[in-house]
């Protein structure tokens, strides 16, 4: 089960139709609930098919044993996994606010940390993006160095442009997250084939565009084409937070996936890794609507 965010995915999905919640069981047989029809619903088309425990599971139907006999992914395990990663981020956002202060005899060191830090959690996400099975101690350390740079970048925003955006970020980024959940669960929201194109060609546009903005801004000056900045910038900002939310279906997909077909326990780093990075994605893009609104007015 690899990251479902379109830019550091390397498996694609194989499931077109069907709809299962959390914590949904192989049946006898080999299927999955819900997934009748689905290339996954012959034993061969299991993605673990060389893992015995999803194999024991999946050709047997036998119900599921606990992670220390079976050594299979759980929802407790991702939750663990995603809670230790995205506490990391927490404690050393909060470390560099406090320690990497933005007034005007020390901001262009801090933030030139900040970017610093930005730059190896980069290198650091895309090492793992490219490895077969999760390494914990990149997944860490990219949480990390990503925390430094949110903590730098959060507390120029805050005490330089809009009081309380930091608040208000984290406030949108848990309602983004808590209502795909709900939509997710209750099955207003398929991912198949047809959704997993679509967030990818908009991902892949939206990347283009902010690269685009960026050279123009780099050799041009000002603001390059003004899709950061204005209304544009605004209409962008809000662009970039519904594919937020896409990204967090597949999210939802690729673990719902990974347990109901027997993924190794390993895997869940790799499900925290991925949810770590679309949450980040989100904070950062509200961080920015609430930037470009308060320098409007």
């Amino acid at each position: 089960m690899r990251s479902s965010n379109p830019v550091f995915s390397r498996r694609g999905f194989s499931r077109d139709n069907g709809y299962a919640g959390f914590n949904t069981a192989p049946q006898a047989g080999g299927a999955a609930v819900g997934t009748q029809g689905s290339p996954y619903a012959q034993p061969q088309g299991n993605p673990y098919a060389t893992n015995p425990y999803a194999q024991q599971g999946l050709q047997q139907g036998a119900p599921p044993q606990t992670p220390v006999t079976t050594g299979r992914m759980t929802m407790d395990d991702v939750v663990l996994r995603t809670g230790t990663t995205l506490g990391i981020l927490i404690v050393t956002a909060a470390l560099a606010w406090a320690l990497l202060p933005v007034d005007d005899a020390n901001i262009g060191r801090s933030y030139g940390i900040g970017i610093g830090a930005a730059i190896i959690g980069m290198v650091l996400a895309l090492v793992q993006s490219f490895k077969r099975t999760a390494t914990p101690a990149l997944i860490v350390s990219y949480a990390a160095f990503e925390g430094v740079f949110l903590g730098v970048v959060s507390s120029v925003v805050d005490n330089r442009i809009a009081s309380g955006a930091a608040m208000q970020a984290v406030i949108g980024t848990l309602a983004v997250f808590a209502a795909v959940l709900v939509a997710y669960k209750a099955g207003w929201i398929r991912v198949n084939r047809r959704f997993y194109g679509f967030v990818m060609a908009a991902a892949l546009g939206f990347l283009l565009l902010m690269v685009v903005n960026l050279l123009f801004a780099v050799f041009g000056g000002g603001d390059g084409l003004g899709f950061r900045s204005g209304g544009l910038g605004i209409l962008f900002g809000i662009i970039g937070v519904l594919l937020g939310a896409c990204f967090l279906a597949l999210d939802f997909k690729q673990v719902e996936d990974g347990i109901a077909y027997g993924a190794p326990k390993e895997e869940a780093w790799l499900a925290a890794f991925g949810l770590t990075l679309t949450l980040v994605w989100i904070y950062m893009e509200f961080l920015r609507l609430i930037a470009i609104l308060n320098s409007n007015d």
